[in-house]
């Protein structure tokens, strides 16, 4: 019977011990079953977070480079910090240079420009010459158009009619133009409504900047059959038709 009772509490001695290693092996992180531990994954955690707070920093690094307009980033192609659409860096608004200083520096291309002529309105011998600036920048033309009258049908141009224009210019460099604005000047073919009139001439010649741009780029504009031309005269470029006709009535000189 003694011997019975001991081998009893040698088993319960031994199961009482498999239970405790049990329970050491779990809170070691081994549980049988291969389920990794918290230690291993507060570590990928913390591993994760600075990677991602590295990559950010790289990205800050690169910000420099970049300019962000309207909510969109534009990559940088100068030192200066000018962007692929014009645009400045960092804080400067979108758009072009409309200032009359990059203006004068800056002389209008035919392909920034629209040029109109038409009839002034109460006038039977006075033309508007409009030149409109439809480019992003400002730009500067030469005081007044170069402007000759002729036939449409002539072979020899040398004969053409010029028109008086003012003297004494002088000044600001050129006559700047905004964006979306307009250059107007005014010719009349007949200040003096007098007779003997040359009514040969059919076409007004227009080149609108004289100083700068090659005479091939000269536009033409009929005039119909019934005009009658003497002694014209053409005023500088103005901001509205009313100055326009002030300044042709100064006309004295050949250009």
């Amino acid at each position: 019977m003694r011997t019975i009772h001991s081998r009893k509490r040698t088993a319960a001695l031994g199961a009482a011990v498999t239970a405790v290693l049990a329970l050491a092996l779990t809170a070691c992180g081994g549980d049988g079953g291969g389920t990794k531990s918290a230690g291993p994954a507060d570590n990928a955690a913390k591993s994760a977070a600075s990677a991602g707070a590295s990559q950010s920093g790289s990205g800050s690094d690169d910000s420099s480079d970049t300019a962000t307009t309207g909510g969109s980033a534009e990559k940088v192609t100068s030192s200066t910090g000018t962007s692929k659409s014009g645009a400045a860096k960092a804080g400067t608004t979108t758009g072009g240079n409309t200032s009359d200083s990059y203006a004068y520096k800056h002389p209008c291309k035919s392909e920034d420009l629209s040029v109109r002529v038409y009839a002034r309105e109460g006038s039977a011998t006075q033309q508007v010459i409009e030149v409109n600036n439809t480019g992003a920048n400002a730009c500067g033309l030469s005081y007044f158009p170069r402007v000759s009258l002729g036939s449409e049908s002539a072979q020899d141009h040398s004969g053409d009619v010029t028109p008086l224009v003012p003297s004494g210019l002088g000044g600001a460099p050129a006559y700047p133009v905004k964006p979306k604005t307009a250059a107007i000047a005014v010719i009349d073919l007949n200040p003096s409504g007098a007779d003997g009139a040359l009514t040969w001439i059919n076409e007004l010649n227009v080149l609108a900047d004289g100083d700068h741009m090659p005479n091939a780029e000269q536009l033409n504009f009929p005039l119909g059959p019934d005009v009658k031309v003497l002694d014209p005269k053409l005023g500088l470029y103005s901001g509205s038709i009313a100055d326009a006709v002030s300044s042709m009535k100064q006309a004295d000189s050949k250009s």
